[in-house]
């Protein structure tokens, strides 16, 4: 299994498919970092790996060279998180590699340059799955620990200078508005977790952060079910 120092510059292959764009990113040790998205609606799975061996070989790569494996672990999609988290579990297998399961709240967070995030994502059957986080030292620490509820009933905030990001913003601009509007300075649509982020925060994670047991990467769920039962709709 590798090891790394957390000074090291590393070479990380990370993957999201929580949402309907299926996407991978390739952090490498000088800096530099490929990424390709497509929206994928349901074609997760068909498409995931393909994409992987295209930015490996665009990289002139190949899976053990690499320094670690990360993936976005949700929430998000029952079955996205299943296809991304079981990818990740086999090819650390097969390759002995050290992997980490990302936070798509704190992903969709990273694309803002703000230190003061509100994250609403659009959970379906009229939820979302919300966080609150402040960055110190390039790390985010969550004011609001990462919950589903629903738009209205968002967790109250009692001081200014937030921002709004999410797909929750998008679906769900009213209500959340409502809940917000004294704290947000500026709101961003159409965010979606996307593998560029994860990639970033995963280079920025120690190596104790890492496991090198494939079989405990895991998703996050928050949702313990999938679906409305007739009499709830």
């Amino acid at each position: 299994m590798k090891t790394y120092k957390n000074s090291d510059p590393l070479k990380i292959l990370a993957f999201d498919t929580s949402t309907e764009y299926c996407s991978t990113a390739l952090h490498l040790d000088d800096g530099h970092l490929l990424k390709k998205d497509i929206r994928a609606e349901r074609r997760h799975s068909e498409l995931l790996l393909p994409m992987i061996k295209d930015m490996l070989d665009e990289a002139e790569l190949s899976l053990s060279d690499l320094d670690g494996l990360a993936f976005g672990a949700g929430p998000g999609s029952f079955t996205g998180l299943r296809i991304a988290c079981g990818v990740a579990q086999g090819l650390a297998f097969a390759t002995q590699l050290p992997v980490i399961g990302i936070s798509t709240l704190e992903a969709i967070a990273q694309q803002n340059k703000h230190d003061r995030t509100i994250v609403a994502m659009d959970a379906r059957m009229g939820e979302i799955y919300l966080a609150a986080y402040i960055r110190q030292n390039a790390s985010w620490y969550p004011v609001v620990k990462p919950k589903l509820c629903k738009p209205d009933e968002a967790t109250v905030l009692t001081d200014a200078g937030w921002i709004g990001c999410g797909s929750g913003f998008d679906v769900y601009p009213e209500e959340l508005q409502a809940v917000y509007h004294k704290n947000l300075s500026e709101i961003y649509y159409r965010q979606y977790p996307h593998a560029q982020e994860i990639a970033h925060l995963a280079a920025m994670c120690p190596s104790e952060a890492y496991v090198t047991d494939p079989a405990q990467a895991a998703p996050i769920y928050i949702r313990n079910k999938v679906a409305l039962k007739e009499s709830e709709r």
